[in-house]
């Protein structure tokens, strides 16, 4: 009979626990405002066009005839500083290039005069030529350079129309310039600067 009365007490006193139990708030952690961030692009395709923008090539009349002696093209390299020519026909259609190496190798080795001697006479002729198009990264004009030996190739549009010409050192410091900003990127990132995290 104790023992009875006992649990009757007892089942109110607990039904009143598990009643202040359920209806007592859930601590919950609290909440900050996610701060958002995006992932630095390292490095984006460089292309010849982006080599050529920076060339010395762009601020000069690179094309020759390729009737012009070759003392007109010797003329051309020393006042502007730079290796190599396009050669064209009187219509403005590439026939191929002539270089500083084209001088050494066929005139000053051969003992000719390059007042006597056409630039046709010395040049690479078009049907040899390695070419690119602006829209080829500059990783595959390196390559091309490299595998063939060379150190310049003349840009051609859709049309096989001549758009330009990039040197190796071109490409060199095409690249230089992309792995400094590369660098710059990671290292504002690392810090926490930079329209990376939404403030400098």
């Amino acid at each position: 009979m104790f023992s009875r009365v006992l649990l009757r007490q007892a089942l109110p006193a607990a039904s009143r626990i598990g009643s202040a139990a359920a209806v007592r708030p859930v601590a919950v952690a609290p909440r900050f405002a996610a701060r958002t961030f995006s992932t630095p692009t390292v490095e984006e395709a460089v292309t010849a066009d982006d080599a050529w923008k920076k060339s010395c090539y762009i601020e000069m009349d690179y094309t020759i005839n390729d009737e012009s002696t070759v003392y007109d093209a010797v003329q051309r390299f020393a006042a502007f500083n730079v290796g190599c020519l396009v050669t064209v026909d009187n219509d403005g259609n590439i026939t191929g290039v002539v270089s500083e190496r084209d001088y050494v190798c066929k005139i000053a080795l051969l003992g000719k005069t390059s007042k006597d001697t056409r630039v046709r006479e010395i040049s690479t002729k078009a049907a040899n030529l390695i070419t690119a198009t602006p829209e080829d990264s500059v990783e595959d004009c390196m390559q091309m350079m490299l595998s063939k030996d060379i150190r310049h190739l003349p840009l051609l549009d859709g049309d096989k129309k001549v758009v330009g010409i990039i040197s190796i050192k071109d490409l060199v410091k095409t690249l230089l310039a992309e792995k400094e900003k590369a660098i710059k990127v990671l290292s504002d990132f690392a810090l926490g600067k930079g329209g990376h995290f939404g403030s400098e």
